[in-house]
């Protein structure tokens, strides 16, 4: 059975990227229909740092003051030597001129997820989200896309549309189904993240609420969110990702960050690898890529999930023109415009980051806090820093690219 109507955009997948292209099409008129495997939004431990042009975009529809309400506003973020308590922070508010928001937020994604997933079904009934319907089978011609979703229960349902937007994520069923390369690299590197309900910044007075540290076993970092602290660790020295995921090892960090006599409370741990890869190509045929199923990087820095809502804009804007009666070759134009993006910005920058934060060398840390403590000192470089990490950069040089 096929249903829908032709005219539709189908966005395989329900977390940010693909809830910010459908309350973007559903706002223009657009009819869409998102398939999401899941039946609920996750609330996995995932993405947490809003960059300043993110909440610009999502300011455009209410969605901001939401996620404000709902997390918290680091006007700083620091590079700390954790023995020595040095450290350069830098203060966002060097932008005050560029951006309404000059600042991170810190909330989990789940919570845009959800605000995303309200507005939808309180302002745009003609979008339809099919929760717990992963899809299992994808295909084109020159007219359409046709996506077979499995519902709740087994049965299957073919679903046609205009265009396909895949937002699947890293493990992107679609991207697979296309058999596109995902050109890049893993890094041997295991994150394991846990998160306590420990006041680190009570104990760590000059803490800011987000924390890149080194220390002289390796490095974590210390994010601040409402409620908990989310700790980054990495198995130490001659320890296996299995060891370091055990209750006690994990024990044995958090105490090497602050020792108290009691246990932490550890509330959840997940391993992640690190990931640096890109697509081949974004837009095949009728179906285009966009968010994690397009690319993925090093958490630090936090680059992830706001690149895919970036693309999200970027996508649902050439769709909008599409549908007015421009030629779909806009879409080419996404792709120009995102993918080399992707590369030099989101996976460069944050595999810099992860670079800077791996270094073991006690000299090469001390040059490179010094470097960035002069940065951070100076407001113009720090200007010129934080255009870049703040992710401002990325998109005025995207906009610019025919």
């Amino acid at each position: 059975m096929s249903t829908g109507t032709p005219e539709q955009v189908i966005i395989v997948g329900g977390g940010p990227v693909g809830l910010v292209a459908a309350m973007r099409l559903g706002h223009y008129g657009i009819p869409v229909v998102v398939v999401e495997a899941e039946e609920q939004v996750s609330r996995a431990l995932k993405a947490s740092t809003f960059h300043p042009p993110t909440l610009e975009m999502l300011d455009e529809y209410g969605i901001t003051p939401g996620l404000i309400e709902a997390g918290l506003v680091a006007p700083t973020w620091q590079v700390r030597m954790h023995e020595t308590g040095e450290f350069a922070e830098f203060d966002l508010s060097v932008l005050k001129d560029e951006t309404p928001h000059p600042y991170r937020l810190q909330t989990e994604q789940w919570k845009l997820s959800e605000l995303l997933l309200a507005h939808i079904r309180e302002k745009l009934p003609a979008v339809r989200v099919l929760m717990g319907h992963p899809c299992v089978e994808v295909s084109q011609d020159a007219d359409s896309v046709r996506v077979t979703v499995e519902r709740p229960g087994g049965e299957r349902q073919e679903l046609t549309g205009r265009y396909l937007i895949a937002a699947d994520g890293a493990r992107s069923m679609v991207r697979a189904a296309l058999d596109l390369s995902f050109e890049g690299l893993t890094f041997p590197e295991t994150t394991v993240l846990a998160t306590t309900r420990f006041p680190f910044h009570e104990h760590i007075p000059t803490l800011s609420y987000i924390n890149y540290c080194w220390a002289s076993t390796g490095t974590f970092s210390l994010l601040r969110l409402p409620g908990l602290w989310r700790v980054s660790l990495y198995p130490w020295e001659g320890e296996s990702i299995d060891d370091a995921l055990q209750p006690e090892s994990i024990q044995k960090k958090l105490q090497h960050v602050l020792p108290r006599e009691q246990a932490y409370e550890v509330m959840e741990i997940r391993p992640y690898r690190i990931h640096q890869r890109v697509v081949n190509t974004y837009v095949n045929g009728r179906i285009v890529l966009a968010g994690d199923a397009a690319h993925i990087n090093s958490p630090s820095g936090g680059m992830g999930m706001n690149g895919g809502i970036h693309d999200a804009f970027n996508l649902t804007d050439k769709l909008r023109r599409i549908y007015a009666g421009e030629s779909d070759a806009l879409l080419g134009q996404y792709e120009r415009q995102r993918r080399p993006i992707a590369i030099k910005h989101v996976l460069q920058q944050s595999g810099r980051n992860r670079a800077r934060m791996q270094e073991r060398g006690e000299a090469q840390r001390r040059a490179t806090l010094e470097d960035l403590k002069r940065k951070a000192d100076d407001p113009r470089l720090a200007r010129e820093y934080l255009l870049e990490t703040s992710m401002i950069l990325s998109l005025r040089e995207a906009a610019a690219i025919e």
